[in-house]
């Protein structure tokens, strides 16, 4: 069974709308595993814009820019998972989480 589920970049960035709804905003701090984003182990990156969202199987990911508080370094990531669609509800992961960046095969990407 397929389940179709909407995505946008709302606001210039500050948001993705999952189903016409927000549910993630910018300004949080999460903990990333990103070696090609700054020379920190492990960065903790404040998320400043969402430059684009997509589904990769059941999982909703995103490009962001945004900072490093540790080092200072800026830029955009790679794909970052936020959450995944659960018996067709979006469910956000857990903030405190390690999210890993990799390059996405996936090509239905929506961009604000």
């Amino acid at each position: 069974m397929s389940v179709t589920v909407r995505l946008r970049v709302l606001d210039d960035g500050a948001w993705i709308s999952v189903n016409d709804q927000r549910k993630v905003s910018v300004s949080e701090l999460w903990r990333v595993s990103a070696a090609d984003f700054c020379s920190c182990e492990l960065v903790d990156f404040v998320v400043e814009n969402f430059q684009a969202v997509s589904v990769n199987g059941r999982t909703i990911e995103v490009i962001v820019y945004g900072q490093c508080i540790a080092c200072g370094a800026t830029g955009e990531t790679e794909w970052l998972p936020v959450g995944r669609i659960i018996d067709g509800e979006f469910t956000v992961f857990d903030q405190s989480a390690v999210r890993h960046t990799y390059e996405s095969g996936n090509p239905e990407i929506n961009s604000g």
